[in-house]
């Protein structure tokens, strides 16, 4: 019954910005420090007071004692005759004074005059209470606090009293003016506290405001390729630097994702349109009282579906190599995987299948990915082949990589494409039997795997390497030929 009232007390606080709550939480603690370290001052100064004013008393006691005992060599006899003689001879200190209480006689006194308690009843009463004992007490007068101390001095038949008072009030009026001073300074410290504070805590957070501001441009209901490309500036080392950095890292997840969305988008709707088109075409001028011409038109668009049904698998999996889970390692023997291939590949021709040689290393690879890999090298090396050219599958360690090729003794590669032979869709002239994905396939698993495709130089032919490193190696998501 009691939760949503509470919650309900705190959504202001909820609801109030994080510079608003570090501010407020800089001068509450502020606050109580200054308040612990009043009232510590308090405390320490109250007992201060009380200890100053006890061993004020007792001085005066002390030297009081010490004359009584000369007064007799000095001629002064009688217990009225000393405490006037002492009074006459010794001035009390700030915010005291001396009294004599003769056995007989109006109370004479020294110091400050202090009319409240020449006429106190109650003062009197306490002097006489403790003029046969002595001691000391605290008695109250209109509001003023004093310590008084009795001494009595007596020769057995008259009865004089010495008495030192203090005003503690006084003292402690001091005390409070300190105190004053003391809130009047821990406001200004206060102030200036939270005046700091509110500008930290805005320093502090910009960076949290920049990276909010930078969400929230690139998650509308349109987002634009250069809101992608927006980044924060990070500066410094700490959490908040470390967490800039993270978020720009996860920009550049997002803007190579969407990147390599779009590009499927528009790889898709550019290879779709040409078969749909072709399908359009004979659908449009078929004669469906042609049992013939509806036939051979079956069979053209079965085999159009069929392009457009592989050609949307390999964009599929071109956009999936850019997921994290697109390679899967495992310990490989190298020397089994790379004899499994050519055992594979035989079936793609009548060629002179040749194994160049094995790497004898163990890699953690994604086996079925590689072996995609080379058989898709293969398969490119088979068509531009004749039957009694050689392709020949090989592996080898060179330092800190692992190379995987396939070679061939075809028609080779003209150096003019040599560089845009791994974009999508690139063919070579010669080549109409596919869709210039193969060699993209092979780029994306090898960059999946932390290297590259090479194509090196030969006399005769071509032959296209794997280079892979022989460690596990992270790479950045996406990273493919456009």
């Amino acid at each position: 019954m009691t939760t949503e009232p509470s919650r309900a007390a705190w959504s202001p606080w909820r609801r109030a910005t994080v510079r608003t709550r570090i501010t407020a939480g800089v001068a509450a603690l502020t606050i109580v420090g200054l308040v612990l370290v009043s009232l510590a001052l308090y405390v320490v100064e109250s007992r201060r007071i009380d200890r100053t004013v006890e061993r004020s008393l007792l001085q005066e006691l002390e030297e009081f004692g010490g004359f009584a005992q000369r007064a007799p060599a000095a001629s002064i006899t009688g217990p009225d005759a000393v405490v006037l003689a002492f009074l006459e001879r010794n001035a009390p200190d700030a915010r005291e004074s001396l009294w004599a209480f003769p056995g007989a006689g109006t109370p004479q006194f020294t110091g400050d005059a202090d009319l409240e308690l020449q006429g106190s009843d109650t003062f009197e009463d306490a002097v006489e209470d403790l003029r046969g004992t002595g001691g000391a007490r605290t008695i109250d007068v209109a509001g003023t606090e004093y310590r008084l101390v009795v001494q009595p001095v007596t020769d057995g038949t008259v009865t004089a009293a010495f008495v030192v008072v203090q005003d503690v009030s006084a003292a402690r009026a001091e005390l409070r003016s300190l105190l004053t001073t003391y809130a009047i300074v821990a406001l200004v410290v206060l102030v200036a506290v939270t005046a700091v504070a509110a500008s930290l805590a805005g320093r502090l957070l910009r960076p949290l405001t920049d990276l909010r501001e930078t969400a929230q441009s690139i998650t509308g209901s349109s987002v634009a390729a250069q809101d992608l490309r927006t980044r924060l500036e990070v500066v410094g080392h700490d959490d908040v630097a470390e967490l800039q950095r993270t978020f720009n890292a996860m920009l550049d997840r997002v803007e190579e994702a969407f990147a390599a969305q779009r590009r499927l988008l528009d790889d898709a709707a550019h290879e779709l349109r040409t078969p749909l088109t072709v399908i359009r075409g004979h659908l449009d001028v078929l004669d469906p009282d042609d049992l013939d011409d509806v036939a051979a038109t079956r069979a053209l668009v079965t085999d159009e579906v069929d392009r457009m049904s592989r050609l949307v698998g390999d964009l599929l999996m071109l956009a999936r190599s850019v997921r994290p889970d697109f390679v899967r390692r495992s310990p490989i023997d190298v020397a089994a995987l790379t004899a499994g291939v050519l055992d594979r590949a035989r079936g793609l021709g009548n060629r002179d299948w040749r194994l160049d040689g094995t790497a004898d290393v163990t890699v953690e690879l994604d086996a079925q990915r590689l072996t995609q890999a080379l058989l898709q090298l293969a398969d490119n090396a088979v068509r531009h082949t004749g039957v009694d050219d050689v392709v020949a599958i090989g592996s080898a360690v060179t330092g800190d990589r692992l190379e995987l090729w396939v070679r061939d003794t075809g028609t080779g590669i003209d150096p003019a494409v040599a560089d845009t032979l791994f974009e999508r869709f690139a063919r070579a002239e010669d080549d109409d039997a596919g869709f210039g994905l193969g060699l993209s396939i092979v780029h994306a698993i090898a960059v999946a795997h932390g290297g590259t495709v090479r194509v090196d130089r030969v006399d005769v032919g071509a032959r296209l390497t794997l280079v892979l490193p022989l460690t596990v190696q992270s790479r950045p998501l996406g990273v493919l030929a456009e």
